[in-house]
C-alpha cells in the first residue's frame, strides 16, 4: 500500500466506528487527508480494534516519521557532562526515552490536532499509546499527580519508551508550590528512567505552554535540578533538552554555557 492508500484506509475504518459519519467523503489535498486522520486519531476514545488496522497504522506512522527526518542523539554534541541541547520535533528524535508532558488523565489529548506536546506524541506513536495509558490510568484507579511519572513503550516513534508526567499549572504569579513541583517532575522521570536502565532522556519543557509556567524559570528548574541528579547519583545518563521555540533555545543555552 502507498501512503494514499494507506491514510484511505485508516480514515475509512475510523469513519465506520462513528454512525454519524457514514456521509462524510474523505477530502482530496493530502494535508487535508492528514488533517482528519489527525483529528479522528485524537478523538478515539481508548478501546480495541483490529490487528489490520493496527499493522496498516503501524506502517503509515513509521512512514510519516521518517519522511519528516530521524534525528539520531549519536549525531548530537554534548554541551557538558552528558548534557544535550536539540531543538526540533521530539517525535522524530531517536535516544532510550523521551519525556511527555501530560495532563492527569495521562491518556492523551483529546481535542482535535491541538499543537501540544502531548497530543503529538500520542498522535504519532499511534493508538495502542492511549490504550496502555488508559489500562494503567485503571489499574491506579485515580487521576495521576502532578509531580510523578510513569512510562510506556514508545510504539511507532523511533525512541524506546515514553516517560509521562503531570506538571504544576501557574495560575497567577509562580509559587513556591509550583517550583518544588517542577522539580518533582524532573526527579521522578530520571528515577524513572534510571530504574528501566534508560541511557539516554530527552526532556521537553514541562509545564510552559498552555500550562503557564515562566519559561526562563522552568528552564532554571530543570538544568539545576537534572545536574544535582547525576551528580549526588554519579549517573553516566545522557540528558537531552529538547526545546521546540527559539526563545526557549536561547534560554537553554545561555544556562548551558
Amino acid at each position: 500500500m502507498t501512503q494514499v492508500e494507506r491514510r484511505n484506509y485508516l480514515i475509512k475504518e475510523l469513519f465506520a466506528e462513528h454512525p454519524e459519519y457514514a456521509n462524510m467523503e474523505i477530502p482530496e489535498s493530502e494535508e487535508a487527508q492528514k488533517g482528519l486522520l489527525r483529528s479522528l486519531l485524537n478523538i478515539r476514545l481508548p478501546h480495541k480494534i483490529s490487528e489490520q488496522f493496527l499493522t496498516v497504522q503501524d506502517d503509515y506512522l513509521q512512514e510519516e516519521t521518517k519522511l519528516k527526518g530521524i534525528t539520531d542523539l549519536a549525531s548530537l554534541k554534548s554541551f557538558e557532562n552528558n548534557l544535550y541541547l536539540w531543538q526540533g520535533d521530539i517525535t522524530t528524535l531517536k535516544c532510550d526515552a523521551i519525556v511527555n508532558a501530560a495532563n492527569n488523565g495521562m491518556t492523551g489529548c483529546y481535542q482535535p490536532c491541538h499543537a501540544c506536546i502531548d497530543n503529538c506524541i500520542h498522535t504519532f506513536a499511534g493508538i495502542q499509546l492511549r490504550l496502555e495509558c488508559a489500562e494503567l490510568m485503571q489499574r491506579q484507579g485515580f487521576k495521576e499527580p502532578t509531580g510523578t511519572a510513569k512510562i510506556t513503550s514508545a510504539y511507532n516513534l523511533p525512541c524506546k519508551y515514553i516517560i509521562h508526567t503531570v506538571g504544576p499549572i501557574v495560575s497567577g504569579t509562580v509559587t513556591q508550590k509550583d517550583c518544588d513541583l517542577l522539580r518533582s517532575c524532573y526527579r521522578a522521570c530520571l528515577e524513572l528512567a534510571e530504574k528501566k536502565e534508560v541511557r539516554s532522556i530527552a526532556f521537553c519543557c514541562i509545564s510552559t505552554g498552555v500550562f503557564h509556567f515562566p519559561n526562563d524559570i522552568a528552564a532554571e528548574i530543570a538544568v539545576a535540578t537534572v545536574k544535582e541528579y547525576l551528580e549526588k547519583c554519579k549517573n553516566e545518563m545522557k540528558v537531552i533538552f529538547n526545546v521546540f521555540k527559539d526563545e526557549d533555545y536561547k534560554i537553554y543555552r545561555a544556562l548551558l554555557g
